[in-house]
């Protein structure tokens, strides 16, 4: 993992994460992006240019953010990028070879009752960036156990278990995989390949609705650092799919960071 991105937003939580994504960084000795991304929407009539005004605070900004923090020695880099967001992150993740991108749950949203808001919700939904979400007022702390989620097992995309891979073998974590029977399940689905075999260390078959029901049934009992999910167009966020938004009381382990892997197919 050499690569991070962090898309930073107006929240009140803005500075402990930049500190957690920090902190991250130099356990993998990664190079840090911090990056803010605008639009401007010229009104009629209007001769103004503002694009290089927004462009020099949001710099101004980014600078003044960092400079608040202990970068601990970490190679941190602030840019500015004028588009619209997700077309953006994809291009910039693209173009700078982004490993993993670092998301706070509520990036500008100021509603308590939100876990994940609109902004980081629509990155997660939007894009096939690996990504963590890390709770609100986190502190860094070493991964010993990872708790996968998962309704099929079957992997057709290359490279996609990599950023589980990287955690696992940089703390020497223990993997437990949930492999969630639902109503849709498939004969093969739960076949593991060499690959995740590789990654796990306990295996369980369980039966349920869902894979985000089975996660708030068994979360408790696994105790897990970190949760891994990943992106499927109606799968574990089954409300962020409809509306970029869920709810803290809709999802009871909001208080571990989350990984979310690309589609595995």
């Amino acid at each position: 993992m050499k690569t991070i991105l962090v898309p930073v937003g107006s929240s009140k939580n803005a500075k402990s994460h930049l500190q957690f994504a920090v902190d991250f960084a130099k356990a993998f000795g990664a190079k840090l992006y911090v990056v803010q991304i605008y639009n401007v929407y010229t009104k009629a009539g209007t001769m103004i240019k503002v694009d290089h005004i927004i462009e020099r605070e949001s710099k101004a900004f980014l600078d003044t953010h960092v400079a608040s923090i202990d970068t601990k020695g970490v190679e941190v880099v602030t840019r500015t990028f004028k588009g619209k967001l997700v077309d953006t992150i994809e291009k910039v993740s693209n173009v700078l070879e982004v490993d993993l991108i670092i998301l706070e749950p509520r990036t500008n949203s100021i509603k308590d009752e939100l876990y994940l808001g609109k902004t980081s919700g629509k990155i997660i939904k939007r894009t096939q960036i690996p990504a963590l979400i890390v709770p609100e007022n986190y502190s860094y702390k070493p991964i010993n156990k990872i708790l996968v989620a998962l309704k099929s097992t079957v992997i057709k995309r290359e490279g996609v278990l990599q950023p589980l891979k990287d955690l696992k073998n940089h703390y020497k974590a223990v993997v437990n995989i949930l492999m969630v029977k639902t109503a849709n399940y498939k004969e093969n689905d739960f076949d593991l390949d060499e690959d995740f075999k590789a990654i796990l260390t306990n295996s369980t078959v369980i039966e349920s609705p869902t894979t985000f029901q089975a996660v708030l049934e068994h979360s408790k009992e696994n105790n897990p650092d970190l949760l891994c999910v990943v992106r499927r167009k109606r799968g574990f966020f089954s409300k962020l799919w409809e509306d970029n938004v869920i709810l803290k009381k809709d999802f009871h382990s909001s208080k571990v960071p989350v990984l979310v892997l690309s589609g595995l197919k």
